[in-house]
């Protein structure tokens, strides 16, 4: 799990992808994916190559690495494919071994050499250099929204927050806390920026990032 804040992405590390070898489980284990991190040795002057054989190996199974995120340009790319095994991921170009000091325009040298254009962070997974930008792009990118609870007449539980994706409703924060909850679920009281606090509003209220809830059945 990857920390950001006072939540957590679920990191996959999967094993590498190369024009030889792909793991014949890699489909399915994408299948479920938000996004992708497409981790190239930024060191190494082969990453030139690598990065086509990965995407090539990986749209043989009809897996496509998109550079469009919602959360950044609110743009998602149009498909005529109504093939319901493709797999089509937004992506992150993650130029990793920042430590052994590459040249500052190495990657966009590299995203110009290959004509890509997936948004881009230089990182070390060795000293940890950079990571701090991915916990804050996987947020927007992914148009995270932090939902606290709270219990009638107690304090809200700012600890553990659920999140739901950017324009998601009362509703939806409830089925995380329980899927009984949001069936029973009649009405809720707000506090947050676009409301006033205590306001009630029913299931279907698009919730902010922060705002508290507080769930009546």
């Amino acid at each position: 799990m990857f920390p950001f804040e006072d939540i957590h992405f679920q990191l996959v590390d999967l094993p590498p992808v190369s024009a030889d070898f792909m793991e014949s489980w890699l489909s399915a284990t994408l299948q479920p994916a938000d996004g992708a991190l497409l981790v190239v040795d930024i060191s190494d002057p082969e990453c030139v190559d690598h990065i086509p054989a990965i995407t090539t190996r990986l749209a043989e199974k009809k897996i496509t690495l998109r550079r469009h995120w919602p959360g950044l340009d609110g743009h998602v790319e149009e498909t005529n494919d109504e093939d319901p095994f493709r797999i089509e991921l937004p992506t992150l170009l993650l130029a990793n071994k920042s430590d052994l000091d590459p040249g500052s325009a190495e990657v966009e040298i590299l995203q110009d050499l290959l004509g890509i254009e997936y948004p881009a962070l230089t990182v070390s997974a060795k000293t940890g250099e950079g990571l701090d930008e991915l916990g804050s792009f996987l947020f927007r990118a992914l148009e995270i929204v932090r939902v606290y609870t709270k219990s009638p007449g107690k304090p809200p539980d700012m600890g553990q927050p659920f999140t739901v994706r950017r324009g998601g409703t009362v509703e939806d924060g409830a089925r995380k806390v329980h899927r009984e909850i949001a069936q029973d679920l009649k009405f809720a009281r707000i506090w947050g920026k676009n409301v006033y606090d205590g306001q009630q509003t029913g299931p279907e209220h698009q919730v902010e990032d922060g705002d508290i809830v507080e769930l009546h059945l």
